[in-house]
């Protein structure tokens, strides 16, 4: 198969001008992605995009209250992408309009029965004594649907005086995955189950936030202390040798630490199931229950890794698991399935908060060689030294 490189793309200046920056350079992904989550909301739930739009619009005043500077950043995005800016808003809400409570209710498509699973992906933290090579390695298999897989971008924002941040991202979002020059990393996995009606911030404002932090004490403040609209898994990790697993919902955070240097989360609830849901509670993504046991017994190999080529070699292989194929810990698309429901995985990502340096590939492990990153996470400002 033909190596696919993911298009990378840095912005830098005030919120708008970065925002204009990031439309510009990505304007045809951001109009594939709109015409994608049109078609797939259009036949999930029978919704225009004009009505996506008007239900993310619900978002704004939350996300201006919170931080206004990334209202302006995203009000850029549509500028230099010539769209509005709830175009942009509703492509970093798209899973809080799929996951929404009241959202369901609105559709007879959107039964419980068939409710969507939530993001899959499988994210891990490797240090100690689970690093032969002694270096602090953070990534995930971020799972998710096909159709988008043109639209992702690796970014970096350079914005003085928060931290320079590298992630992988849907064209037109804000923040998703990703690591920092505070050398603090970000992976991030859905979690599933409703919760109320109250409006919470979307995960791309929380995830942005969590990023532009420059410790890991404020980065874990923002996870504790922000109300977030969907539940979603925060998996931290820090360049000292650091690592923590948020489970955060609407209804109450639970939080895990590594065994012997290693974490791996998946998309059920590990820490343990919230009592908003523990009566009739099962994984949304039941994949999830094998994924996570087979990546940990794949990276323990990194016990024996001389240094960081190897340590890689050692990940992709460890990511690159096909065992339950096609929805597999590396996912490829399910035959069986209508085309708008195709999962795939977008992007392995591997950190090595060591050395700085950020990899990623363009589509499965498997068959995807990692993609250095040209940037450095310690070149910048707000480096960690």
């Amino acid at each position: 198969m033909a190596q696919r490189t993911l298009p990378v793309i840095e912005i830098a200046g005030s919120p708008a001008e970065r925002g204009r920056q990031y439309g510009e350079a990505v304007r045809d992904r951001i109009h594939a992605a709109t015409a994608y989550y049109e078609a797939a909301f259009g036949a999930s739930s029978g919704l225009t995009w004009q009505q996506v739009t008007a239900r993310a619009a619900r978002w704004l005043a939350p996300v201006r209250d919170y931080a206004p500077h990334l209202v302006e950043e995203m009000q850029g995005i549509a500028d230099g992408a010539a769209v509005d800016l709830l175009d942009i808003l509703a492509l970093n809400a798209r899973g809080e309009v799929m996951y929404d409570k009241s959202f369901a209710k609105i559709s007879e498509a959107a039964l419980v029965d068939d409710e969507e699973p939530a993001e899959g992906c499988t994210s891990y933290a490797a240090y100690g004594e689970a690093s032969g090579d002694g270096h602090v390695y953070a990534g995930q298999n971020w799972d998710w649907r096909a159709g988008v897989a043109d639209t992702v971008v690796l970014i970096r924002i350079v914005q003085p005086p928060k931290p320079t941040l590298i992630m992988q991202v849907e064209a037109g979002q804000i923040g998703r995955q990703g690591a920092s020059s505070a050398g603090i990393a970000l992976n991030a996995n859905g979690l599933g189950g409703r919760f109320d009606d109250a409006i919470g911030l979307p995960q791309t404002v929380v995830r942005r936030s969590v990023l532009d932090q420059v410790s890991i004490t404020d980065a874990l403040e923002v996870l504790c202390r922000t109300r977030a609209h969907i539940a979603s898994n925060a998996l931290l990790t820090c360049r000292e040798g650091f690592a923590v697993d948020l489970e955060t919902t609407p209804a109450g955070h639970g939080w895990m630490y590594p065994t012997d240097g290693l974490l791996v989360h998946g998309n059920h609830y590990q820490a343990g199931v919230p009592a908003a849901l523990a009566a009739g509670y099962r994984p949304m993504s039941s994949d999830s229950l094998l994924r996570v046991p087979r990546a940990e017994a794949g990276l323990r190999a990194l016990r024996t890794s001389t240094g960081p080529d190897e340590s890689r070699k050692i990940i992709r292989q460890a990511m690159s698991d096909h065992l339950g194929h096609p929805e597999s810990l590396c996912t490829h698309p399910d035959s069986r399935k209508q085309a708008l429901r195709h999962w795939t995985t977008l992007v392995s990502s591997c950190v090595d908060l060591t050395s700085g340096e950020y990899h990623a590939t363009a589509g499965t492990p498997c068959e995807h060689e990692y993609q250095r990153a040209p940037w450095n996470l310690y070149d910048g400002p707000g480096a960690h030294r």
